[in-house]
């Protein structure tokens, strides 16, 4: 079997759509922050997103909450 795009399994585009969210917030946050050893840890090591809500809940200047987190996935939801 070889594998190509049409083969992927959903789950795939899932994990990156999850990584890819949760990097783009980290890195704007650490950007906007002025944490720049922050900014490049999180820019070269792909950790499938755990790194980043790791900074984001609790290494930011400007922390994310929990509610806060809550609330997008109600806005997504409508």
């Amino acid at each position: 079997m070889n594998p190509s795009i049409g083969n992927i399994p959903f789950i795939y585009y899932f994990i990156f759509l999850w990584a890819l969210l949760w990097k783009g917030l980290a890195l704007w946050r650490a950007a906007r922050g002025e944490q720049k050893f922050w900014f490049i840890a999180l820019l070269s090591l792909n950790t499938l997103g755990v790194l980043e809500i790791i900074f984001l809940l609790r290494f930011a200047k400007n922390r994310l909450t929990v509610d806060q987190i809550q609330d997008w996935f109600k806005k997504l939801k409508r």
